[in-house]
């Protein structure tokens, strides 16, 4: 299938209110609509989680980001435009987002992607998706799409096609929690 036929498949998914499996710019994740409380208990029911763990969500660009974090440091600036590798900030004022992606102090963690398939899939969906490691809660995280359990798969309302044959070994972003005061705790390099 061809990259704009796979945008078009999970975009009608997400608005349908389904969930996906999907490469992002690090590990293939479990998503939906990040704004929708009902899908997300879905994505939390498919990994077995519990509701009191955050999930990460992906923005297509600044100006998303802009929408759905009420004050943004000035080092998240830095920091997104300076890393190299996919970076995820964990912001303190997110607005509009659905309540069960926010971790128990209300804070969520946030990545602008850089890979070309999600940027133009959350782009034209027009909000952000959320983006779960494709694993079950508590088992590692998959490498590459034949590493994702067939249980996962089976669970989601669409498998993307999209780069499935890629198997080079993918690891997760680097996580950063930010203050609005400017203080900073490295999560997960």
């Amino acid at each position: 299938m061809s990259f704009d036929q796979e945008i078009t498949n999970a975009l009608k998914t997400l608005r349908e209110g389904g969930t996906i499996l999907y490469p992002t710019d690090t590990v293939w994740g479990v998503g939906c609509d990040a704004t929708n409380e009902l899908v997300v208990e879905k994505v939390l029911q498919i990994k077995q989680r519990e509701e009191s763990k955050s999930m990460i969500i992906l923005v297509s660009d600044v100006g998303m980001l802009n929408r759905f974090v009420k004050e943004i440091p000035a080092l998240a600036w830095d920091l997104i435009e300076m890393s190299e590798k996919p970076i995820t900030i964990i912001y303190d004022s997110p607005r509009g987002l659905a309540k069960n992606v926010l971790a128990a102090d209300g804070s969520v963690g946030i990545r602008i992607v850089k890979d070309d398939f999600c940027q133009r899939m959350i782009h034209k969906f027009g909000k952000p998706i959320v983006s779960t490691s494709a694993n079950f809660s508590g088992e590692p995280t998959p490498e590459n799409f034949d590493a994702v359990a067939e249980e996962i798969k089976n669970k989601v309302d669409l498998v993307v096609d999209w780069r499935q044959d890629d198997i080079s070994k993918t690891k997760p972003s680097s996580i950063i929690k930010l203050k609005t005061n400017g203080e900073f705790v490295i999560i997960r390099k």
